[in-house]
């Protein structure tokens, strides 16, 4: 097992002025699940790629239990990775599929068979170990990519986007196998992905990335509850957190026509930073079903999911899209009017220029 220390790591592609991973510094504990996320271009696998050595380090260090492995390359790297197309060869059978990097290391028959037997155990392809990859479904040939992996027995598994050609049933399935995988193994884990969805549903910890930046690293729920800036908390989420621009007034702020309190932290912040207005952020579960409240949003969209229903729509006198989540059994229709109430306990603030968090 191993850490992994990434210490102020940047890489450039070449023709682009703008880093690809620029002075990234994230420190992966020993036996961790972590998941990079952020959208398309944020920079989350090359700074997989770095790491198993397949995009150069133009700057700062990356270290593998303590050790600079900044130069080395990716076979004198003690890391394993998992693709998202799998990466099988065809002509092979599952179990030499499996053994295969053993076998280049000249492992003997016998602890690569045990190896290859035990690890199939875990991944539950016993019956399958005589077939080849076109005759597995693609949750088993992921689960083979897989076994692969755990096979060499690295210090850490790299995963880019696994999931990702996998239907949605059958990802939420993979998704909760690895984890369980992961957890009994305790081998250090670096997990790529676009969707928060399975991040915040996998990782120990999630470092958020925009632009080849970290924004924010921390438990799913402090993501959640806490986002550090307006990307992070338009990006943690689903649905997505309502962001909208609010002005000042005592001890609040007025969407539309409606007094929204704010925590004296946060106001107390708004005065510290000279400002007149305010980014307010609200999801969707903030927002209660209230007969009679003065704040009321007209219906554009009903989402019905079963127990919970979300509601899109427009609050009266005031610019910006809002979400609310409601029972599903209430039944609003497009263009009518819902009274709505805030948990002000519930209302992030954030700063109108820099986007980052208040109070």
């Amino acid at each position: 097992m191993a850490t992994v220390s990434y210490i102020d790591a940047t890489c450039h592609y070449s023709g682009h002025p703008v880093p690809a991973v620029d002075g990234l510094d994230l420190e992966i504990g020993d036996g961790e699940f972590m998941v990079l996320v952020g959208p398309s271009g944020s920079g989350k696998s090359t700074a997989l790629r770095m790491l198993a050595g397949l995009e150069p380090v133009a700057s700062g260090e990356i270290r593998l239990g303590g050790e600079d492995v900044s130069s080395l390359s990716p076979k004198h790297r003690d890391i394993a990775m998992v693709f998202q197309n799998y990466g099988l060869y065809p002509h092979m059978t599952v179990a030499d599929n499996m053994g295969f990097a053993l076998k280049l290391r000249r492992a003997p028959k016998t602890e690569r068979a045990a190896r290859v037997q035990e690890a199939a155990r875990l991944l539950d392809l016993e019956q399958y170990l005589a077939r080849k990859p076109k005759a597995l479904s693609g949750g088993q040939r992921q689960r083979v990519a897989m076994g692969r992996a755990i096979v060499r027995e690295p210090s850490v598994f790299l995963m880019d986007e696994p999931l990702s050609n996998l239907d949605a049933k059958l990802r939420v399935e993979t998704r909760a196998n690895i984890v369980a995988l992961q957890s009994r193994l305790g081998t250090t884990t670096l997990y790529v992905t676009h969707d928060q969805v399975e991040a915040m549903t996998m990782g120990h910890r999630v470092a958020v990335l925009k632009d080849g930046v970290l924004q924010q690293v921390d438990t799913p729920r402090k993501l959640y509850e806490q986002p550090c800036n307006t990307f992070v908390a338009g990006f943690i989420g689903s649905p997505a957190m309502s962001l909208t621009t609010a002005p000042l007034v005592e001890g609040g702020a007025h969407i539309g026509t409606t007094f929204v309190p704010l925590r004296p932290e946060v106001t107390s912040a708004c005065r510290s930073g000279f400002v007149s207005t305010v980014v307010l952020g609200i999801r969707p579960e903030a927002f209660a079903v209230a007969e009679g409240a003065d704040l009321s949003i007209q219906v554009s969209l009903v989402e019905v999911l079963g127990a919970d229903s979300y509601v899109h729509g427009d609050i009266a006198g005031h610019e910006g899209k809002f979400v609310v989540r409601c029972d599903g059994r209430l039944n609003p229709q497009i263009g009518e009017s819902l009274a709505l109430s805030v948990k002000p306990q519930e209302v992030h603030a954030f700063h109108p220029e820099t986007g980052q968090r208040l109070g």
